[in-house]
């Protein structure tokens, strides 16, 4: 909304005032909270605030009746809907005032969006010989790795949002049978016609039988994935469906110009990627990719969303071996950029979820959030 003033009293020695407005919210035990507070005009005795923003529940609790003060006047948020009017007008005039509705990332999930999980694990030489007790690929007859236990933890809950339990999952950095060459996303599963495998169990197995077969090798290559990724979410535009891809890697980016610019492409689509660090490694790279503080840019192309999310796996390992406490926390950490991203894109294109399947199994994900 967006409020004037006309002929307000004069307050200061010369003759003017530097006026604002504050909005009170009307509490039920009768007290008031502040709500929001305008910028200050100064010098002036007829200002015009900016326009802004503020959520209905932020405003007055979703009660679209109740009264709050504002200066010396009394309004309601129905009066405040009837926009520019002679209702409107107090010491304060309502220059405007428009009601958009918020859609929830459960929304789209009750609607029918599919989440679509695509899981990549690095398989580069930096990682130590699998073989090895100290590597990070060590298969321990006692205890899972540090990719498997990131892979279980955030696989276990979107599995929850995945209809078909069908998860394409890929490695990148080794040299793969039978003629050795490096390659950048292999099947897991050793299958290129069809590389889901059934369930979280599913891509653990194929994960376990890939450290068997393959040289662990190098660089550390992540464009080629995130663009197999990519070209899938392409193809569905309509926000019927959202992909999310998974990748778990120990350390820095060897194309990190081409992976800005792969980020910077998918930034457009439906898609979020989920980067897991794990092993002591210094993880810089990852941070810029993750555009919390800074949007990534290619090439002078600005990310049109910020779609990554990084987490060091080293943060999580609880020192006092209560690993299922700091899983639940790391798959809270990693998910929790996901129905934000899919929100941002399905506000970006206009799109708005269909109407809840009577069918659709409860969400969960909000709960671990």
């Amino acid at each position: 909304m967006q409020l004037c003033a006309n002929k307000l009293d004069k307050k200061d020695f010369f003759g003017k005032s530097d006026p604002f407005l504050v909005f009170y919210r009307s509490n039920e035990d009768g007290t008031f909270t502040i709500c929001h507070k305008t910028e200050v005009i100064k010098n002036t005795l007829n200002p015009v605030w900016q326009p802004f923003t503020i959520p209905v529940r932020a405003l007055c609790n979703g009660d679209y009746d109740s009264h709050d003060f504002i200066g010396e006047f009394m309004t309601s948020y129905r009066e405040l809907s009837r926009g520019q009017s002679q209702f409107n007008v107090y010491e304060v005039t309502l220059l405007s005032f428009k009601v958009e509705s918020e859609y929830t990332f459960v929304d789209f999930i009750r609607g029918g969006t599919q989440l679509n999980f695509t899981v990549a694990i690095d398989f580069t030489a930096s990682n130590g010989n699998p073989s090895q007790p100290t590597s990070l690929h060590y298969m321990s007859p006692y205890q899972m790795n540090a990719y498997a236990m990131a892979l279980k933890a955030v696989g276990e809950i979107i599995q929850d949002y995945d209809s078909d339990k069908l998860f394409p999952a890929f490695g990148f950095g080794a040299k793969i049978p039978p003629d050795g060459n490096v390659s950048h996303a292999f099947p897991l599963n050793s299958d290129c016609e069809n590389s889901n495998c059934v369930g979280i169990e599913g891509v653990l197995e194929a994960y376990y039988e890939c450290l068997r077969t393959v040289q662990l090798y190098g660089p550390t290559n992540f464009a080629p994935v995130i663009n197999q990724v990519a070209e899938a979410a392409a193809g569905v535009m309509d926000g019927s469906q959202y992909y999310v891809l998974l990748m778990i890697t120990d350390g820095v980016i060897s194309d990190m110009v081409q992976t800005k610019e792969a980020v910077v492409n998918a930034s457009s689509l439906p898609m979020s990627i989920i980067i897991v660090g794990v092993g002591p490694a210094e993880f810089d790279a990852m941070e810029e990719l993750d555009g919390d503080e800074v949007r990534v840019s290619s090439g002078g192309r600005i990310a049109e969303r910020d779609i990554v999310q990084f987490v060091p796996f080293r943060d999580y390992i609880d020192r006092s071996g209560n690993q299922v406490l700091s899983m639940a926390r790391l798959a809270k950490d990693v998910l929790a950029e996901i129905p934000e991203q899919l929100l941002s894109f399905m506000k970006s294109r206009g799109i708005e979820p269909r109407p809840a399947l009577s069918h659709s199994p409860p969400p969960h994900l909000h709960v671990h959030l």
